[in-house]
């Protein structure tokens, strides 16, 4: 199983990963910790660069994570789309056209169930599991939501990933680098 021909989406954190990001064949990726004012211009290049990036709501510097961000973002930016843990910016992204991703952070069995229940409420279109080293979490996700997983935090070999997606993650979302160049 993988996203769109991809196993790893890289989580590009600076734009000195995003340079290197461009380097790649990767057509997707994920924007962390961008500030609001750059949000926009780095956007417009990735598109340009035909990179189809999501938008991780929470780690926008200088905005908030509401339903009223996700849809100035929606208009303004127009990402391929977001990744939030916040149920109602998630539903506003989803009326607004983007594809939304669900993260999920699981730490026991309360968190699995909390989650389990905001993701019926939400619909996302992908769920990104944390920790993504969990391979018992990333199958029973998939297997009682029937939702597309990503598998991110503390993955950095390549057993790691493999097992991620072989217990059902369909891509693991990391900014290690070399992983990145271990699958294109």
């Amino acid at each position: 199983m993988s996203f769109h021909g991809q196993k790893i989406l890289p989580a590009v954190r600076t734009m000195k990963d995003f340079d290197k990001m461009l380097d790649t064949p990767f057509e997707y990726g994920v924007f962390l910790d961008l500030h609001v004012g750059m949000v926009k211009s780095v956007f417009e290049y990735a598109q340009e660069q035909g990179k189809k990036m999501f938008l991780h709501l929470d780690l926008i510097n200088g905005l908030t994570t509401d339903e009223h961000a996700a849809e100035f973002i929606a208009q303004y930016v127009k990402p391929y789309g977001i990744i939030s843990t916040k149920g109602n910016a998630l539903i506003k992204a989803k009326q607004k056209g983007l594809y939304v991703t669900q993260r999920a952070f699981i730490i026991d069995s309360s968190a699995l169930n909390r989650s389990i229940k905001l993701i019926e409420k939400t619909d996302p279109d992908y769920i990104e599991v944390l920790p993504g080293v969990v391979p018992k979490v990333i199958k029973t996700l998939h297997e009682q939501t029937g939702k597309p997983i990503f598998a991110g935090g503390l993955i950095e070999e390549q057993a790691e990933v493999e097992m991620a997606l072989e217990a059902g993650a369909c891509a693991i979302t990391t900014s290690n680098r070399e992983l990145w160049k271990l699958y294109y």
